[in-house]
């Protein structure tokens, strides 16, 4: 059984750290930020490593206790703890130093609250990891809502594609079936897995291994798994168990409908 009480604290947590990382990431955006090189084409830049700081602040004072994996500074406490939080202080670096506001700043309790921030429009998306809802400095927290009304699908191009050449993300947006009843988006970000939970996307793809322990894909797992979304493997299958047969990749769609026609057009062989 979940503790609501506890729950309810956590969500406040994963909330607070989110918006100390956006505070962050919207205070150095427009400098001239050096790029530390991780290789592979990716790097991280001063915004990154400082907002995972504020964001650390924040869980060692309200959870000291508690581990943390960040994207940059990598595991801090053990790595299997009980209770440990996941962050990724700037999805979306390679928008954010081209002058793109397209990002997004994850926190998110493993199996428990999470929180993703919109730096840029303030909004707050988060969950106790029962319910999900949205928070806007000035308004009432509202539910998220999902809807697949938009037909917008967001489809991740980033590497790595450890499916191919059985499957590869890009394949759906040639497919005729797919620009009939579906319009692609890239946003090169996970904020676009908050817009599924919140109705702005009809569905979001991506390639990948087991992503529920991912710092980029946590946080957003866990909204549109409590705003009562589809959420699967790009085989169909239940995400959150790597090495044992479970989903790799990720579906997460706004309905049942949408969820079978995306998989019906990944699994049919052009």
């Amino acid at each position: 059984m979940t503790d609501s009480s506890a729950s309810s604290d956590d969500a406040a947590v994963a909330i607070a750290g989110a918006r100390a990382g956006a505070g962050v990431v919207r205070t150095m955006y427009g400098r001239r930020l050096n790029r530390i090189d991780k290789g592979a084409g990716d790097f991280a830049t001063a915004a990154d490593v400082e907002a995972e700081e504020a964001i650390l602040g924040v869980i060692r004072a309200a959870r000291p206790d508690d581990a943390v994996l960040g994207e940059e500074g990598g595991q801090r406490g053990a790595a299997d703890a009980v209770r440990q939080w996941l962050v990724d202080p700037l999805c979306g670096t390679l928008n954010y130093a081209v002058g793109n506001m397209l990002v997004a700043v994850n926190v998110a309790l493993r199996d428990g609250a999470a929180a993703v921030a919109d730096p840029f429009s303030g909004e707050v998306f988060f969950t106790d990891g029962e319910t999900a809802w949205v928070r806007h400095d000035g308004a009432d927290d509202a539910p998220l809502t999902p809807t697949p009304s938009t037909g917008l699908v967001d489809v991740n191009l980033d590497p790595p594609f450890p499916s191919a050449p059985g499957f590869r993300a890009v394949d759906l947006l040639a497919r005729p079936e797919f620009v009939e009843r579906f319009r692609p988006r890239v946003v090169s970000t996970t904020l676009a897995l908050a817009w599924v939970a919140a109705g702005k996307r009809a569905a979001y793809v991506t390639d990948g291994g087991d992503l529920s322990g991912s710092v980029h894909f946590a946080a957003g797992i866990a909204l549109c798994r409590a705003a009562g979304c589809v959420v699967t493997g790009i085989d169909g299958a239940p995400i959150g168990k790597a090495g044992r047969g479970f989903g790799r990749g990720l579906v997460a769609a706004a309905d049942e409908e949408t969820h079978r026609l995306l998989m019906s057009m990944m699994r049919s062989r052009s």
